[in-house]
C-alpha cells in the first residue's frame, strides 16, 4: 500500500511541475510585452501543419494576425518561444545587416551519423562559411554558361516528348511530366547520369526524387522536434534522411566518381567541378586555392542540388503554367517573347538568347511571389539581439521563423496579392519596393546559392513548351487552388491536371 502511495504521489508531483513549467514557458511572450498567438497545447502554432494546413497557411496566417502590432510577433513550437518577423526593416536586419547574430538556420544536421545532412543549407558557423567558399566558384555565371548546353540537350528531348501527348488532347498530370524534366536535368548536371527519366517515368532516379519528399505529419512533427533539440537528436543519433536515400545517392556517386577518376573522364558539371576541388583544392583555370573536400562532403552538396533543384523548379513550372493557363493574354505575350527572341538567334536557345527572355522571367518571380516554393526561412540567434527600434532583446537560442508567403501576400506591399500580373516586376516596379519584398531564395549571405541555375533551368523549360504547346485547364484543373497540406513544398493537392495541345 505504503508504494502504490508514493507512486501516486510521484506521479501528482510530476504532473504539477509539469503543468507549471508548460504554464511559465506559454507566459514568454506575454512577460516581454510581445504581441503573441495564444498557443495550444502541447504543439503549439504546428498542431494542424501536415494534417489540416500547409506550411504556408499556417505562418501566413500568424504573419496576418500579428502584422502591423510591432516588429515581430511572438508564437510557439512545441514549449519553444519563437519569433515571427512582420516587419521588413526587421527582415532586412536579420538577413543583412546584422547576419553575424544570425547567420546559423537551425537545420538539424548530423554528419557522424547522417552524412547527407551535412550539406550547404543546413550546416552553421564556420562549417557553413568553410563549404560556401568552396562551393561558390562552382556557381558563377560562367559555369552556368558551360552547363547551359546540358539543359538544352534535356529541354530538346523534353520537348519532344510532349508532342503525342498533344496530339492526344488528354488530360495530364503536368507536374509529374515537369518533374521527370528537372529530374534529367539535375541528375545530368549533379550526377553526370542519363537518368531518362521524361521516356522512363518510373526510374529509380525518379521513385527515390519523390522519396526525398513524401512526408507524413508525424515525420513533419520530426524534423521541427530535431531542429528545436538537435543536440538530444545527435546523442540518440537520430537521422534525417531516409537510409534508403542515402543509400542510392552515396552508392550511386562513390561509383561515378572511381569511374571517372580511372578512365580520366570529365564533363562541364557540376559533379566534376566538386571533384576538382576534392582532389586538389583547386578548380581548372582558377588558382585559387579553396582546400580539399572529402567524399562526404561532395555527396552532401551533390545531395542537396539534385533535392533542391529538381523540386523547386517542377513545382515552380507547374505553377506558372497553372496561371498561364487562366490568362491567355500574358500566355500570348510570353510565346510572342519565345519566337521574337528565338528568331534572332536563328531558333537556337543560346545562353545569350536564353538570358533575353525577360518577360519569361517576370512570369518566374511572379509566379514565386505568388507561390514561394519554399514557404518559410528559419534563422537562430546566434547572440543576444537588441532589436534596432525597440527595446526587445532577442535571447541567443531564439528561433526566428520569416514567413515569406505572409510578405509575398501582403496587399500593403502587392496591391490586389491574389491577382497574377508579370508586370509587378518590371525594373521600374522592382525599385519601387523595399529590397527585401521578394525572398524566395532568401537574402544576405546565406541567400540560396543555386539561385541562378534554378532560374536557368525554369526559364528553358517554360520556353520550350510555350514556343511549340498550349497549355490548357481542363475538367480536373483545380481551381480555386488547394494546398496539399502534406508537402513541404508548395504544391496543388490531388495533383495539377491539365490539357496540352499543339500551336
Amino acid at each position: 500500500m505504503m508504494d502504490l502511495s508514493f507512486f501516486l504521489v510521484t506521479i501528482v508531483t510530476v504532473l504539477v511541475l509539469g503543468y507549471f513549467y508548460v504554464k511559465r514557458k506559454y507566459r514568454y511572450w506575454e512577460d516581454r510585452g510581445v504581441p503573441f498567438i495564444k498557443p495550444k497545447f502541447p504543439l503549439g502554432i504546428i498542431g494542424e501543419m501536415g494534417k489540416t494546413q500547409h506550411s504556408s497557411q499556417v505562418f501566413g496566417g500568424a504573419y496576418k494576425e500579428l502584422k502591423g502590432k510591432d516588429v515581430f510577433g511572438g508564437i510557439y513550437f512545441f514549449f519553444n518561444p519563437v519569433v515571427l518577423a512582420t516587419d521588413l526593416d526587421f527582415l532586412q536586419n536579420i538577413l543583412v545587416k546584422d547576419f553575424q547574430y544570425f547567420y546559423d538556420r537551425g537545420v538539424y544536421c548530423n554528419e557522424r551519423d547522417d552524412p547527407l545532412s551535412g550539406q550547404l543549407f543546413a550546416l552553421s558557423g564556420q562549417r557553413w562559411k568553410t563549404i560556401r567558399t568552396k562551393l561558390s566558384p562552382t556557381f558563377t555565371s560562367g559555369k552556368m554558361k558551360t552547363m547551359h548546353s546540358i539543359i538544352i540537350s534535356v529541354a530538346n528531348e523534353f520537348q519532344k516528348c510532349l508532342e503525342p501527348i498533344a496530339e492526344k488532347r488528354e488530360e495530364i498530370e503536368i507536374k509529374d511530366i515537369f518533374a521527370r524534366f528537372t529530374t534529367d536535368v539535375i541528375g545530368n548536371c549533379a550526377f553526370g547520369i542519363e537518368c531518362n527519366s521524361i521516356k522512363e517515368p518510373d526510374t529509380e532516379f525518379r521513385r527515390i526524387g519523390k522519396l526525398i519528399f513524401q512526408f507524413t505529419q508525424m515525420e513533419f512533427l520530426r524534423i521541427f522536434f530535431l531542429t528545436l533539440f538537435p543536440g538530444l537528436g545527435k546523442a540518440l543519433r537520430l537521422k534525417i534522411n531516409k537510409p534508403e536515400v542515402t543509400d542510392f545517392c552515396m552508392k550511386l556517386l562513390r561509383e561515378t566518381t572511381e569511374y571517372r577518376e580511372k578512365h580520366g573522364i570529365k564533363r562541364n558539371d557540376f559533379l566534376d567541378l566538386l571533384m576538382q576541388i576534392k582532389n586538389t583544392g583547386k578548380i581548372e583555370g582558377d588558382d585559387t586555392d579553396l582546400g580539399k573536400m572529402t567524399f562526404d562532403e561532395l555527396a552532401a552538396q551533390i545531395f542537396i542540388f539534385f533535392a533542391a533543384g529538381y523540386e523547386t523548379s517542377s513545382s515552380t513550372m507547374t505553377l506558372a503554367f497553372y496561371e498561364l493557363a487562366q490568362h491567355q493574354d500574358i500566355k500570348d505575350r510570353a510565346r510572342e517573347e519565345v519566337n521574337r527572341v528565338l528568331a534572332k538567334y536563328n531558333g537556337e536557345y543560346t545562353y545569350e538568347a536564353c538570358m533575353e527572355l525577360k518577360y519569361i522571367d517576370q512570369i518566374i518571380q511572379e509566379t514565386l511571389r505568388k507561390y514561394p516554393i519554399v514557404d518559410s526561412l528559419i534563422r537562430v540567434c546566434g547572440q543576444d539581439y537588441a532589436v534596432p527600434g525597440t527595446t526587445h532583446i532577442i535571447e541567443k537560442g531564439t528561433t526566428v521563423m520569416i514567413p515569406i508567403m505572409g510578405f509575398h501576400r501582403d496587399p500593403d506591399i502587392y496591391p490586389d496579392p491574389e491577382k497574377f500580373d508579370p508586370d509587378r516586376f518590371t525594373d521600374d516596379n522592382i525599385k519601387a519596393r523595399h529590397p527585401l519584398a521578394w525572398i524566395p531564395f532568401g537574402e544576405g549571405p546565406r541567400i540560396c546559392i543555386g539561385m541562378r541555375f534554378g532560374m536557368m533551368q525554369t526559364r528553358i523549360g517554360l520556353a520550350h513548351v510555350l514556343s511549340k504547346y498550349r497549355v490548357r485547364t481542363c475538367s480536373r484543373t483545380p481551381i480555386p487552388l488547394v494546398l496539399d497540406p502534406g508537402s513541404p513544398v508548395i504544391s496543388s493537392k490531388g495533383g495539377m491536371w491539365m490539357q496540352l495541345e499543339k500551336v
